[in-house]
């Protein structure tokens, strides 16, 4: 079946899943590193399963072993059963309810194979895949989860999950999975005990802001018409080794160390600005997300799930950054950033979203990127074997997931998210970057537009 086209998925009404045991009551405030604005909206994710008996054996039902396993997770994993409310200040905190997370069981009339082989995004209708519930997609007062497992005709499945990111972060949420995947295949408890201690990355008593913080400036200069969400298009682009040759190409002997995430970043930030067409003399950002975990001394307790990154983000006028010879400065602007990363960092952060009311970073032309090739997410085995796709559904940002195409190479697949009317120029560049062109097309033709994107 043509990926092109839709099916018919079949849902029994939504059910709240409650801890499987008594859970405590009461209150557990957020740190003021997870209750930033930056971060109150949901995070949709899946992982397709193909039909492999593991160790479940033969004809066991994903939707009871998962609905079950998830029941006992919730024993340990309790604020995420609760809802979040909203305290003097705008200070967020989750009341320990033990309401339960929304849990939707459905049937398609599809094989796996009908999401590509291998299976990879765009997914045709994939609200199909994660209904929205009418009424959960709140940040206050909803179920902070909702989970839906979609059976296939072939026997294989999807697991959907769409999370309220102010609870945790893309590590947490493999942690809670990691749970909930050991507790699924027999165990009695997570191996990782999961540790709430929020206050850790609280704000500190006598506030002070030791760094400047250019990714929470309030912009200027960005009167003009906001691109409308519908004409926003998706698309997904394969970077093996190969093409990660072919852009390092371009750098320096100094600089061909360089991270693969800097140099692929470097050249999706040049390709996307020059889609965009941004007046040469204006900034343009680039706000790379760091995990900041490993910067804590003493270190954050093993089992944290709390959100543990930045924002830091690298500035430059447009010109620097579409110029032929602009990867150099933009890999070293990044590099920078990233690098600016620290625990005295986070503490500056941490007092700032105290002193100016949680403020949200600037979107006015920024481009947002995480890796999360690294988080284990694929390694989740629910007892089936491990996903044979695991990603985020659209969002604004592009999330960089680890991805082995048809040859059977390993790489990453990054969506990029654009004006319809602006993707092939994006593409175009792109190209040309690979092909190794002495001479960038740089020619755009496209009207100058000024957008949040």
């Amino acid at each position: 079946m043509s990926t092109s086209s839709c099916y018919k998925v079949m849902r029994r009404s939504p059910e709240l899943i409650t801890p499987a045991k008594p859970t405590p009551c009461g209150y557990k405030l957020l740190s003021d590193i997870d209750d930033q604005q930056s971060l109150r909206f949901q995070l949709p994710m899946i992982q397709f399963y193909s039909k492999n008996e593991g160790v479940m054996g033969k004809d066991v039902d994903p939707v009871s072993v998962i609905r079950v396993a998830l029941a006992k997770t919730l024993v340990f994993y309790y604020p995420f059963a609760g809802r979040l409310r909203e305290g003097a200040g705008g200070k967020l905190m989750v009341e320990c309810s033990g309401e339960g997370v929304l849990f939707v069981e459905a049937d398609a009339d599809v094989a796996l194979e009908h999401f590509g082989d291998p299976v990879m995004p765009p997914f045709p209708c994939y609200q199909q895949l994660l209904f929205d519930v009418p009424g959960s997609s709140g940040i206050l007062d909803c179920p902070i989860i909702l989970m839906q497992v979609t059976r296939f005709k072939c026997g294989g499945f999807t697991l959907a999950l769409r999370l309220n990111h102010t609870m945790c972060d893309v590590a947490g949420i493999v942690q809670f999975m990691t749970a909930l995947s050991e507790i699924a295949r027999g165990a009695d408890a997570p191996s990782v005990p999961p540790v709430w201690q929020r206050e850790l990355l609280n704000a500190r008593d006598s506030l002070r802001v030791t760094y400047t913080h250019h990714e929470y400036d309030e912009p200027i200069g960005t009167e003009g018409p906001i691109i409308p969400f519908e004409i926003l298009e998706h698309r997904y682009f394969f970077f093996g080794p190969a093409e990660i040759r072919a852009l390092r190409r371009y750098l320096p002997y100094n600089l061909t160390k360089c991270s693969t995430f800097e140099v692929l970043t470097a050249s999706l930030w040049r390709c996307r600005t020059i889609a965009l067409h941004v007046d040469p003399e204006e900034d343009v950002r680039v706000i790379c997300l760091v995990n900041a975990r490993g910067s804590f001394d003493p270190p954050l307790p093993n089992g944290y799930y709390g959100n543990t990154f930045a924002f830091p983000v690298a500035i430059a006028k447009a010109k620097n950054i579409t110029s032929n010879h602009s990867l150099e400065y933009a890999v070293k602007l990044i590099k920078k950033a990233k690098a600016d990363v620290t625990e005295e960092y986070m503490r500056s952060v941490a007092d700032l979203m105290v002193m100016k009311n949680r403020p949200h970073f600037t979107l006015h032309n920024t481009f947002l990127v995480s890796n999360v090739t690294r988080t284990g997410f694929g390694d989740v085995d629910l007892g089936w074997g491990k996903a044979v796709y695991t990603g985020l559904l659209p969002v604004m940002a592009s999330f960089y997931v680890p991805f082995k195409n048809k040859k059977g190479e390993n790489g990453i697949l990054v969506p990029i998210c654009l004006p319809n009317f602006m993707m092939d120029t994006f593409a175009r560049e792109l190209d040309s970057m690979l092909q190794n062109n002495e001479e960038l097309a740089t020619e755009v033709t496209l009207p100058y537009i000024k957008s949040s994107l």
